[in-house]
């Protein structure tokens, strides 16, 4: 994060020694390693939510675009639906007519059509 190598640590760690001195040393490493776990945490926490929201906003469209198909898809099913019981109404009042009705209403076999000639 920082490029810091080994000798540079070493060379801050002598500072610390001289400036704060042995006796408090110790107490301020474990206090600036607990202020340290804290921000890393803290960090951590950040990141964990904005991928959280980001992830629910994700959902949100998924979830938008499902109830799109599914209305798209129920309106198809609908339409379908009224075109067989329109037809189904249409063959009903088909068998309820009296047979003589029926065979005038139905046209006769049409003769079959020849093959075309091939030359």
């Amino acid at each position: 994060m920082f490029d810091i190598g080994f000798t540079e640590i070493l060379s801050i760690m002598v500072v610390a020694l001289v400036v704060i001195g042995p006796e408090r040393l110790p107490k301020v490493a474990r206090t600036m390693g607990q202020w340290w776990g804290r921000l890393q945490r803290y960090i951590n926490k950040v990141k964990q939510d904005v991928g959280n929201s980001i992830e629910l906003e994700e959902l949100r469209e998924i979830e938008h675009k499902a109830k799109a198909n599914t209305a798209a898809l129920e309106r198809s099913v609908r339409e379908a639906a009224g075109g067989i019981t329109g037809n189904l109404a249409t063959l009903e009042k088909e068998l309820e007519r009296p047979d003589e009705d029926r065979e005038q209403t139905v046209p006769a076999p049409s003769q079959p059509i020849p093959p075309p000639d091939r030359p």
